[in-house]
């Protein structure tokens, strides 16, 4: 019997080629798109979830509030809090402490014992990590212990690529590494363990580990710094809970924390928050300051699951209208089958075995598409898939599961409105003119194009919002701007280290095309928050207001071509700007309750958390230190010439590798022993749109997959109607029809459909855009014309789809068309 099906299956299948490869190439792009953006989703939803127990593990964050302003919400905490919450929740089965120095400094980590000379690297993933750290995280070690290799002080332990870096062939255990940074610490640790290579999938990147006992050998005064300390939050702090525990009950006990150990708070009207983080939350839901690095976006990853589901959606419902299509020439097989005795579920059994091959093939082939549009789809993703990596065992369950669903959904309707025709209907003819199945296949195409102009439109509002960031004054000038970090390798004498970023200043100014160079704390496009509580002298302090805190020099706002309301700028000619002078924003001015800038020149500002005052110089323009997410901060400036961590240059683009020459050349001059490295300011503050940008990539690639998934339905739709019309045709064309009359004919149903989709899809494109947008807080606009666009190219698309089928059509010989049975 089995075997009967599938002869008759293919049979059929083979009878009509078209109709065949249409279903089978929709249903493999189809499959293909989902299973690309489910290897995307699964890697974005796996972050952290190779941890051992990680559903247990918990970032401990803290929140800070001034006079019931939010100062800051943040990634990092007290040094002190990890100890107290183990001595005082009873929940708290461990915690681990890491301090991010390779994003706090700049640092340089050498193996002076190279056989050909010094090894040397800047780093920028390194921590200070607890012992507890390597055993709660459930790192594989390729050599060492994890449960020892980071328990005694000026210990270290690196990744295998760094242990290849830096010794070679050589053993890495018990070789010595030399750390210098931008603070003038200097550490040398032996290397106690080698770790295996991390994972993509983690929101902690870090190449080399020191032992965090390590920082209790910078002085007396270092262990109550680094251990008991609640005054200054720096350390990311994470916590194991008991199995079983609820992470509310722990949450509840955290205010006590805050009041026993940091009771002076209150008094300085500020209040401190601690909260719990799922360390599986952290890389799509965190967008906390000083995070270890920049996260994903939770949103676009479940919006382009949706996508996933729709792409396929639709080619299974190609599937089902062209199924019942084709159900008027296939009525006679029913009537004459059914005549001869064939029971309702023998019938429906034949076409679900058919709808088991089609499906079957598409999967196959769509294994093929994969692997030819898996370099592009890496490219675009961000991800590093081979076609191998594919077939794991989630994978493969996907595809079963996909196999089986898509044969149930597109193959039970078909397969019960086919065994449902009356033999005695059928055999006398009178089913072929019946409207049955009409109305679903009339809604299936107009929620195939529901979903088309969605995604257009959708696409062209991502793109839209996109550029209007990147062209959007964010108050500063940075393009052409060339930006280098501090040493950091320098001499700890202070003045010796002035001296030598005069030294950096004057070799610099020797060559013309650089315009400028500035030193500053922080530059645009940096997340590390440095805020304080500000006050107008006189006033109490619940009268002070959180800004955000950054320094410049003499040459800071010409560099960034910034504007000077009013006042003056830091100069020369005061030699006390450093001690006794701010500048600030306008903003600033109006949250400090100045009317005008002019009213905020010589006024003196309070900053009680630092115990100093100072006299506003100056007022300019806002800017926007991070991405147009985000709101303006309100900034105060103080001066600083030696201070900075980032060096700014204006140059000229002509002769660029020429000038990027002679600032290396000066770099090495003034601060020999530093690798050198250099970033354009434009790149680094765009790397906050990559996210978005990924979005955008993947949302028009996948919205044009939908589309031609869409057409191909609608091609095999029009060339079924052709066929059924094609004795109308040759009539209309005896009486004098002209060819575009008939394409006008045949084309006026499909256009009436997909105007009703555009107008079901305009509202909920808007409510769902609108949602997206909302989490920027500067947003461009949804205008008339997205609409207008994405409606006309899904009727062009549907127009040039139909036109194949219906020119065809319109050019055959009316004498043929008449005879046509």
């Amino acid at each position: 019997m089995v075997k009967n099906y599938l002869k008759v299956a293919f049979r059929s299948i083979l009878k009509s080629k078209v109709f065949s490869i249409v279903n089978v190439l929709g249903l493999a792009i189809g499959i293909a798109a989902f299973l690309l953006i489910v290897q995307y989703v699964n890697f974005e939803l796996s972050y952290d979830r190779f941890i051992p127990q990680s559903e247990n593990i918990y970032r401990v964050t803290l929140e800070q509030y001034l006079n019931n302003e939010m100062m800051t919400e943040s990634a990092e905490n007290y040094p002190g809090v990890g100890p107290a919450m183990l001595e005082e929740v009873p929940e708290v089965a461990g915690y681990a402490r890491l301090y991010n120095m390779g994003y706090k400094n700049n640092l340089v980590i050498t193996y002076e014992d190279a056989p050909n000379g010094p090894v040397m690297y800047k780093h920028r993933h390194f921590l200070y990590a607890d012992s507890a750290f390597l055993p709660m995280f459930g790192y594989e070690m390729v050599k060492g212990n994890a449960a020892t290799a980071l328990a005694e002080p000026l210990s270290a332990v690196i990744s295998e690529e760094y242990a290849r870096m830096y010794f070679g062939e050589e053993e890495p255990i018990g070789k010595m590494l030399h750390l210098q940074d931008d603070d003038f610490n200097n550490e040398l640790c032996k290397v106690t363990g080698v770790f295996k290579t991390l994972p993509a999938n983690t929101h902690l990147k870090f190449d080399v580990l020191f032992s965090y006992e390590t920082l209790y050998s910078r002085g007396d005064w270092a262990p109550a710094r680094y251990n008991e300390s609640w005054r200054r939050k720096d350390m990311y702090t994470y916590v194991k809970l008991n199995p079983g525990t609820d992470p509310e009950v722990v949450a509840q006990k955290l205010p006590g924390l805050i009041s026993k150990y940091s009771p002076d708070l209150i008094e300085a009207n500020r209040e401190d928050v601690l909260k719990l983080q799922p360390i599986t939350d952290i890389h799509l839901y965190s967008k906390l300051a000083d995070e270890a690095e920049a996260n994903g976006n939770g949103r676009n990853v479940y919006a382009l699951a949706l996508i996933a589901f729709f792409i396929l959606l639709i080619a299974w419902v190609n599937y089902v209208n062209l199924s019942t299509a084709k159900a008027m020439e296939r009525a006679n097989e029913v009537g004459v089958r059914k005549a001869l005795g064939a029971f309702k579920g023998q019938l429906m059994r034949q076409f679900l075995i058919e709808s088991a091959i089609v499906n079957l093939a598409a999967l196959l082939f769509s294994f093929i598409i994969i692997a030819l549009v898996m370099p592009l789809f890496n490219q675009m993703s961000g991800l590093s898939l081979s076609f191998f990596q594919l077939f794991e065992g989630w994978f493969i369950l996907y595809c079963l599961l996909i196999w089986v669903v898509g044969t149930l959904l597109t193959g039970l309707y078909p397969a019960f409105f086919l065994s449902s025709f009356r033999p005695v209907s059928v055999l006398k003819g009178k089913l072929r003119n019946s409207g049955r199945g009409a109305l679903l296949r009339k809604s299936l195409v107009v929620f195939q194009f529901i979903a088309s102009v969605a995604l257009i439109s959708g696409t062209i509002i991502v793109y839209n919002q996109l550029s209007y960031m990147r062209s959007m004054d964010i108050g500063m000038e940075i393009d052409q701007v060339l930006v280098v970090e501090r040493p950091g390798v320098a001499p700890r004498d202070r003045q010796a280290f002035s001296s030598n970023i005069d030294v950096f200043r004057e070799q610099l100014g020797q060559h013309p095309a650089v315009q400028g160079v500035s030193t500053s704390i922080t530059i645009p496009g940096k997340k590390r928050e440095y805020k304080a509580g500000v006050k107008r002298y006189g006033s109490p302090d619940d009268d002070a207001v959180t800004l955000r805190m950054n320094s410049m020099d003499y040459n800071f706002i010409d560099v960034f071509g910034m504007e000077l309301l009013a006042g003056r700028t830091f100069s020369e000619q005061y030699p006390n700007d450093p001690d006794t002078s701010v500048i600030i924003t306008n903003s600033a001015v109006k949250l400090l309750g100045f009317e005008k800038p002019e009213d905020a020149i010589g006024q003196t500002l309070v900053v009680p958390g630092y115990d100093w005052s100072a006299i506003v110089v100056g007022v300019v323009n806002d800017y926007h230190q991070e991405s147009l997410q985000k709101a303006q901060d309100p900034i105060i400036f103080y001066c600083t010439l030696y201070g900075g961590e980032f060096y700014s240059m204006k140059v000229s683009t002509t002769n660029l590798d020429e000038t990027i020459k002679h600032v290396e050349a000066s770099w090495e001059k003034a601060f020999p022993g530093n690798p050198f490295s250099y970033f354009f300011l434009d790149d680094y503050f765009n790397r906050q749109y990559e996210n978005e940008q990924k979005f955008g990539n993947l949302f028009a690639s996948f919205s044009v997959l939908a589309i031609i998934v869409g057409c191909l339905g609608l091609f095999g739709l029009s060339a079924f109607t052709a066929r059924q019309k094609t004795k109308e045709i040759g009539i209309r064309k005896v009486l004098g029809s002209s060819v575009n009359s008939i394409f006008f004919l045949l084309s006026k149903d499909f256009i009436k459909l997909i105007a009703i989709a555009i107008i079901i899809a305009i509202p909920l494109t808007y409510y769902g855009m609108t949602q997206w947008l909302n989490g920027f807080a500067y947003r461009d606009n949804i205008a008339l014309w997205t609409f207008i666009v994405a409606g006309a190219a899904v009727i062009l698309s549907a127009l040039i789809t139909v036109s194949f089928q219906t020119v065809k059509a319109a050019r055959v010989n009316p004498v043929d068309s008449l005879r046509y049975e």
